[in-house]
């Protein structure tokens, strides 16, 4: 299945879809989920991994934490 035909079949944009298929999203909607596992006749679990240590994003407030563990906008 194509990019495009998935947006067709859970009503996600493309946009949105290639942001969570390049690792981008911070999050998703459950709605958006379901959607997607409708379309692609799966659950969850076969789209995710759990990893032991989380994803850091460049620009993030962890991202650009001090040794203190506070983030940049922490007083």
């Amino acid at each position: 299945m194509t990019l495009t035909e998935l947006a067709e079949q859970a009503g996600i944009s493309i946009v949105n879809l290639s942001i969570l298929k390049n690792g981008h999203a911070r999050a998703i909607r459950f709605t958006s989920l379901t959607r997607i596992c409708q379309a692609l006749s799966c659950q969850p679990g076969d789209l995710m991994t759990c990893t032991t240590s989380p994803q850091i994003l460049p620009g993030s407030a962890r991202h650009q934490s001090d040794a203190t563990g506070l983030g940049a906008d922490s007083p």
